[in-house]
Order: structure tokens, then sequence, then C-alpha cells
């Protein structure tokens, strides 16, 4: 395998002195390099654009431009980057929003230094950040409310949801999405079991261990399954599930 070199990270935060713990933190490490800062949204959408990040460590409330319409804004362009929440709470609706918007991951705040490092790892490598149940807790707590129109602090300014295709086919999760998607049509019997069982939270090893698989085929089905339904990666792959009633949450009445 080709060495790409040291992943790029961005910081965006409107606090000095988060953005200077992060980098710390991060630029103690040989595989990590912060190309970057911003103290809103729309700065990073603009840095995002000029220094082609690999992952944006991404807060949500700032002036100008907050960190959910910038993750909307940079989930569709044509940039790459992986973008990280970065919340108070683990259970937060602006967790949930953030990921409807085209995140990848979500961490709190008061991160330890070594999951922060872990999670920027992780997912640059294009997997999901070692919580996937968290993240299906999150969804099942939110996704019951979305239908009571529940978004980010109101909605974005021109009423566009997060499931807006970019030119290049790719989309963030949506509310909007009907009960079934024609693109589902699309998937194998074995892609659709591979589907459920990434919504469920399991890690390609579980979903090795429980179809009797390597992990490389699993990787395979999820890339296939990602290009199929246009998905940026395996948590909006989770995020679609559950919008598009794949998954139903498992306690209706919490």
């Amino acid at each position: 395998m080709l060495d790409k070199g040291p992943v790029r990270v961005l910081l965006v935060d409107d606090q000095p002195l988060l953005r200077m713990g992060f980098r710390l933190i991060l630029e103690g490490e040989d595989d990590l390099c912060i190309v970057g800062e911003a103290s809103n949204g729309a700065e990073a959408v603009s840095h995002v654009r000029e220094l082609a990040p690999d992952v944006v460590l991404m807060d949500v409330r700032m002036p100008v431009l907050d960190g959910i319409e910038a993750t909307r804004a940079i989930a569709a362009s044509d940039s790459d980057a992986k973008i990280i929440i970065l919340t108070t709470f683990d259970l937060d609706e602006y967790a949930f929003a953030g990921l409807r918007a085209g995140a990848s991951a979500f961490l709190l705040k008061d991160v330890a230094p070594a999951e922060l490092i872990s999670a920027v790892r992780v997912v640059a490598s294009g997997d999901a950040v070692v919580a996937p149940r968290v993240t299906q807790r999150l969804l099942e707590t939110y996704v019951r409310g979305a239908g009571a129109g529940m978004d980010h602090a109101g909605a974005d300014g021109g009423g566009q949801r997060a499931g807006a295709e970019d030119g290049g086919g790719q989309r963030a999760a949506s509310t909007a999405r009907p009960a079934r998607d024609p693109l589902l049509a699309d998937l194998t019997p074995r892609e659709n079991e591979m589907l459920g069982a990434m919504a469920e939270g399991l890690s390609n090893a579980e979903i090795a261990h429980r179809y009797f698989l390597s992990e490389a085929t699993v990787k395979t089905h999820v890339r296939r399954i990602l290009t199929k339904l246009h998905l940026r990666d395996r948590v909006q792959a989770v995020v679609y599930a559950y919008e598009t009633g794949l998954v139903v949450p498992s306690n209706a009445d919490y």
C-alpha cells in the first residue's frame, strides 16, 4: 500500500484555547498534521476548499455560520474531507443534526487525548469511530423526533434538507426520503444483510463473524453499498437505514 502521508486535519472552533488544546494533542503524532484553523463555519468551508484536509474537527455553535450548516455545505461539495462534530453531550440534537448533514462521527469536547487521536485516524481511514452503538443510540432517540420536525435549532435558511444530492451524486441522510428508496433495489440480498448489520452498530469484524466471511469481504460489501446508495461513509449508511425505515427504533415508547 502506498504511503499517503500524514492525515491532514482542520480545526474549527470559535474558542482559541480549545483549538490550541486539540493542536497540542494531535501535533504530537507523526502521522497527523494540522493544516489550518477556523473560528467559524464560513471560514471552515473556505479552508476546506483551499487546504483540502482529510478530517475536519467541527464545533457546532459558532458565529457567522454554525457547524451544522458548514458540515452540510462541505458534504454537498466535491471535498473528500470527513467531518467529526464536537458536542457537549453524547445524546445531543446537534450531534444528530450533524450526522444528518453529512458528518462521519461525533465526539465529546472533553474526549480523552488517546480517543481523539484514534477517532481522527479511524475516520480518515473511512471506517466508523469505535462507538457505533453510541451512534445507534443517538439515532434511535432522535429519529423518533424527526417526524415531528426536529432539526438543529430550526432549519437551514434556504429550507434545503440534508438529503439533497451534490453534483457528484453523494448525499447526506434526510428525513425527506421515502419509506422505500428505489436505490435499495440495486442491493443484493447479501448487501441488504450487510446494511442491516451496519445499522445494528456491528463492526466489520463482528459482521464477518456473524456471516462467516473474511473482513476483507465485508469491506468490499460495505464499499459497494456506499457506492450504490450514494453515501459518504458507513455512519451515513446507518443514518440512512434508520431514516428510510429499514431499521425501526427498538423502543418506540422511549
